[in-house]
């Protein structure tokens, strides 16, 4: 998958996202995780901890494939998308924790990611095939940070136009991801088939504990159902253009970016039918923390 898509497309699609990202972000949404710790707490150990572990059990369940392993492993490691916002706004969870928990992740996952990535990669003996340095992981979300960075700045200088422009900016990203999406399909496209049957199943069951865990673990720490639903987003729509750029640009493994380019799929159609429960049924029904 050597070609300009991945060369140019893959960090220009990266940074457009996290100017988004930063077009939504002041200093003031990371002031508000001292405001909210239990709910920045439970969230952060749902999905830095958790999660990873219900995923390894997944794929050794299932028993994957090394590399797709690898890949699962990858996607659980990446933090929360932008488009969790959005899935937030729209079932009338806490966008403002939303915000918070993204920006935090971002930067907590410069550690976590290749830690848990390379955990994997030495579980599965893939030393001599892949390898994840942590200088280039560096690297990366350095390009991650400074279009955040600048959207921010644009943010500070003038309100209004980051306004406008963040839903283009969204719609955008949303774009660019099914581009990338139908990119890995087509560059694999002689085990799409064998793919699908592969990882299908563990995408989405891991989706869907994702978004469950999001969203019972908090309530039952006595977390809001605002901030709840905000959790179950940020945790259950990973950032899966990051999981394929590291997947195809550090581990130079398409093969490692299918469950990222799977679970982006399979995580839009979840994370809609599952808002539409909480807000229909379970948000109505809840007793009160």
């Amino acid at each position: 998958m050597d070609s300009a898509l991945t060369t140019v497309g893959l960090p220009l699609a990266l940074g457009i996202i996290m100017f988004g990202l930063g077009l939504s972000l002041t200093l003031d949404d990371f002031r508000r995780v001292a405001k909210a710790p239990r709910a920045v707490a439970v969230a952060l150990a749902c999905q830095l901890v958790l999660l990873p572990l219900v995923c390894f059990g997944l794929v050794k369940a299932l028993d994957l494939d090394p590399l797709l392993a690898v890949g699962m492993m990858l996607l659980a490691a990446s933090p929360g998308g932008t488009t969790a916002n959005l899935f937030s706004h729209i079932f009338r969870g806490d966008v403002a924790l939303n915000v918070s928990l993204t920006a935090v992740n971002s930067i907590i996952a410069l550690f976590t990611l290749p830690l848990i990535t390379n955990l994997a990669i030495d579980h599965y003996g893939l030393d001599d095939e892949v390898s994840l340095p942590f200088s280039e992981v560096v690297q990366v979300f350095a390009i991650v940070l400074i279009p955040v960075a600048i959207g921010m700045f644009v943010r500070a200088r003038n309100i209004a136009f980051a306004d406008r422009m963040e839903r283009p900016v969204r719609i955008g990203s949303g774009v660019i991801l099914a581009i990338l999406v139908l990119a890995v399909i087509v560059d694999q496209r002689e085990n799409v088939s064998d793919y699908v049957q592969d990882i299908g199943l563990a995408t989405a069951l891991f989706c869907a504990i994702s978004l469950v865990v999001g969203f019972f673990v908090p309530r039952a720490l006595g977390v809001r159902e605002d901030q709840a639903i905000a959790s179950s987003m940020e945790i259950g729509v990973h950032n899966a253009t990051l999981a394929i750029y590291v997947a195809v640009e550090i581990l130079d493994s398409t093969e490692i970016s299918v469950p990222a380019a799977v679970y982006s799929l399979v995580m839009f159609a979840f994370a809609t039918l599952w808002g539409l429960l909480l807000t229909k049924k379970l948000v109505k029904t809840a007793q009160p923390a």
